[in-house]
């Protein structure tokens, strides 16, 4: 039962990170200790299925893909998305430099918490270390574009924002807003369009299986290489919530108000000069330091439940 409430907390802990555009739920999967699991676990839902259909056994096929594993962290992930949008939102609209610190700081703390099981650097590991990070700068740097608006978009949108949600550091929802589809797939999604959402969640369920796949194999193969280069999308990420941000150009969401839409790092410094406004250094490393110390104790937890429940 305790390891079953654990695990929907680590579902909820994931959902919260989702909500962030430059978060992912991957990097939560990380630090608690259950990436490798979720991967290999829905890396299975297919090849299980085509076995269902020969013996038709709903319980075999339950244990199987680890059913009771994957419905209590959807649970938990869908709950937090729930319960917690609207405050994060607010949050980060009202106060965004102390909950980007935040974030901030829990991406570095999970950098050197994943580099860990890295059992040996070499050449080969630092250089994916360094690809890895290159990718994900060049990728939050990217200025959005415009696909259309058409059922095509919805599925390449869904394949890819799903690729990045699993992999730690890259957001969905930023990969959205990338591709220029994230108020199409906004509207969609309060207007109920069944079309276009029956084809968008058929991108992420291709999406899902297709990475899934891939990193289960390379974790097999080639697993310290693997682990280093996501290790460089975590640190290329961080390009992505740096605190202090000069607007470039704005654009209009889904209701109709004005947000940012490209934005440059500054320093705080240059942000009080830009903005006119305090940056709010010193709450902002506290921020940081917390969001550390917060994803040491939970890595700490993680461990141990883990151990204990195995013994």
């Amino acid at each position: 039962m305790k390891a079953g409430v654990w695990l929907y907390a680590k579902g909820m802990l994931m959902g919260a990170a989702d909500i962030v555009p430059g978060v992912s739920g991957g990097t939560i999967a990380f630090i608690t200790g259950i990436y490798e699991q979720l991967i290999a676990s829905i890396k299975s839902v297919v090849p299980e299925l085509w076995r269902f259909f020969g013996h038709r056994s709903v319980s075999r096929f339950w244990i199987a893909i680890n059913g009771r594993f994957l419905l209590t962290l959807l649970a938990g992930i869908l709950s937090s998305v729930i319960l917690f949008a609207k405050l994060i939102t607010y949050l980060l609209a009202t106060y965004p430099i102390p909950v980007w610190a935040f974030f901030f700081g829990l991406i570095v703390a999970s950098v050197f918490i994943v580099a860990k099981d890295v059992s040996r650097w070499g050449v080969q590991t630092v250089g994916c270390l360094i690809i890895g990070a290159l990718l994900a700068w060049v990728l939050t740097s990217l200025a959005p574009a415009q696909l259309p608006q058409t059922v095509g978009s919805a599925f390449l949108s869904g394949y890819i924002a799903i690729c990045a949600m699993i992999l730690p550091g890259i957001s969905g929802s930023f990969v959205l807003v990338i591709l220029g589809t994230y108020t199409f797939i906004l509207g969609s999604i309060k207007g109920f369009d069944l079309s276009v959402l029956s084809v968008f969640a058929l991108g992420c369920v291709a999406g899902l299986l297709s990475i899934a796949n891939i990193l289960s194999w390379a974790f097999l193969r080639f697993r310290n290489a693997t682990l280093s280069l996501l290790c460089g999308f975590m640190i290329g990420a961080l390009n992505k919530v740096w605190p202090w941000k000069e607007v470039l150009s704005y654009r209009l969401n889904s209701s109709g108000q004005k947000v940012p839409l490209v934005e440059s790092n500054v320093s705080p410094m240059a942000y009080e000069a830009i903005t006119a406004s305090p940056s709010f250094l010193a709450i902002a490393v506290g921020c940081g330091l917390s969001a550390c110390i917060l994803v040491v104790l939970i890595h700490h937890i993680a461990i141990s439940t883990d151990t204990q429940a195995t013994k």
